[in-house]
């Protein structure tokens, strides 16, 4: 029995009774309501037209390490989704890059999902699979001991297979889906035991819903929420859009930051996207810089008819 748009988003919000989680091991994007793909495969095409994207974080911009070196963490993502009309379903795939100091993550995912229609909306089964790298720089570190074994110089890196799946509904005016990551507990040991270290299980739940104000307003409330099935993280969204060209909204991450978010769409079809978010840090600040920033970029293509061919427009016929 398929469970309606709202009583999913109600069942989001009753997972912020378990404990808040305190770290992350995949890069977070304050844009995440236009990330879909990333969040869960099951996005794949669902959207009914292809689509490019490029997101690039800065996180706590200004920041430096104890001896100048590593720098704030940056994080970037390359996006491409489309539909499967003749299979009912769509595919796509990511490259994301990840730098965290003298640690440097690397993502390439390709997905597949399948469609189907539910009420009046498309229930969509996705997985996803691909590789996971992992580079250390050496130099960086700094260690106690001068003649610390752990601690050689040079770079070193691994790559590992990685896998996910994830289910996503899609209706008119809301959507929601599920998504369990790193299922392959993937590890990385940099050839010795003592760095050994896997990629832990987690699972992604976001949700969103779509209000008409009035003619030119859209109200759209969204939640994401992550667990690793210990401890959890949530970040609440509103936007508002402005007859479909402007939106503006604001973002909380649970102990985290307050988010600002601007965006317009450009070009007569709405179909290029430009955003910015600001992040404002007000928990554990003196470890820290107090801002982030993101800048989103975004493109649908124009729909292709059915056989390739050109819709040609008469003056007779316009309308």
């Amino acid at each position: 029995m398929f469970v309606s748009g709202r009583k999913i988003l109600v069942l989001i919000v009753l997972l912020t009774v378990i404990k808040p989680v305190r770290g992350q091991q995949d890069p977070h994007f304050s844009q995440y309501m236009f990330n879909d793909l990333y969040n869960n495969p099951g996005y794949s095409g669902i959207m009914g037209v292809t689509n490019l994207s490029v997101l690039f974080r800065s996180q706590w911009t200004g920041y430096t390490g104890t001896f100048d070196e590593g720098g704030a963490p940056t994080s970037f993502i390359a996006s491409f989704n489309t539909p499967i009309f003749r299979l009912r379903s769509g595919a796509g795939f990511y490259f994301v890059n990840d730098k965290l100091g003298p640690q440097n993550n690397i993502q390439f995912m390709a997905s597949y999902a399948y469609h189907l229609g539910v009420g009046n909306g498309k229930l969509s089964f996705g997985l996803r699979a691909g590789i996971f790298g992992q580079s250390i720089d050496k130099d960086q570190y700094r260690p106690v001991r001068p003649d610390d074994p752990l601690l050689a110089f040079g770079k070193e890196s691994q790559y590992r297979p990685d896998m996910g799946v994830g289910i996503y509904y899609k209706a008119e005016n809301y959507y929601g889906g599920i998504s369990l990551n790193h299922i392959l507990n993937t590890e990385f040991d940099f050839g010795t035991d003592e760095l050994r270290s896997a990629l832990e299980n987690n699972m992604i739940i976001n949700g969103g819903y779509k209000y008409e104000l009035n003619y030119d307003i859209i109200l759209t409330p969204s939640l994401l929420v992550k667990t690793d099935f210990v401890s959890y993280s949530f970040d609440i969204s509103m936007l508002g859009t402005y007859r479909e060209k402007f939106w503006g909204g604001l973002s909380y991450r649970q102990s985290e930051a307050v988010v600002a978010l601007l965006g317009v769409n450009l070009l007569k079809d709405k179909s290029l996207k430009l955003g910015y978010s600001f992040d404002y840090v007000i928990q554990a600040q003196r470890a820290k810089q107090a801002t982030s920033h993101e800048l989103l970029l975004s493109y649908n293509m124009p729909a292709v008819t059915g056989g390739g061919k050109k819709i040609i427009r008469t003056p007779r016929f316009r309308h």
